[in-house]
């Protein structure tokens, strides 16, 4: 909170940048979308989905209704749910391999590489 207080005047007059992690799921969606030509790079995607954001911000009744959508698609959600202990023998499995490397979008020449 200290940091986003400091930076506010500047951000003001200049803009934020920043980089941001996507877990794999987000990271796949968002790629698909720049290959279907939605957006052209990952940065034009979080600067429309941020406005989108800000736009429904005041907009609390829409918020309680996509949240109520979105727990009832869970709800409705005709897979076979897993039994917990198999929840966690998939967790102790992910959390016993190392991370991979995650893929970079270089901005500049908007070709992506892995480091």
């Amino acid at each position: 909170m200290e940091q986003a207080k400091a930076l506010r005047e500047q951000a003001q007059e200049g803009g934020l940048r920043f980089s941001a992690y996507l877990p794999p799921g987000l990271a796949e969606w968002l790629l698909g979308l720049i290959e279907q030509g939605i957006f052209s790079s990952p940065s034009e995607a979080v600067f429309v989905i941020l406005g989108e954001h800000q736009d429904l911000e005041p907009h609390h009744d829409l918020r309680r209704e996509l949240l109520s959508r979105t727990i009832q698609a869970a709800i409705d959600d005709p897979r076979p749910s897993i039994p917990a202990e198999e929840v966690f023998e998939r967790m102790r499995e992910r959390l016993a391999k190392p991370l991979p490397e995650p893929a970079v979008w270089e901005p500049a020449s908007g070709q992506p590489k892995t480091l």
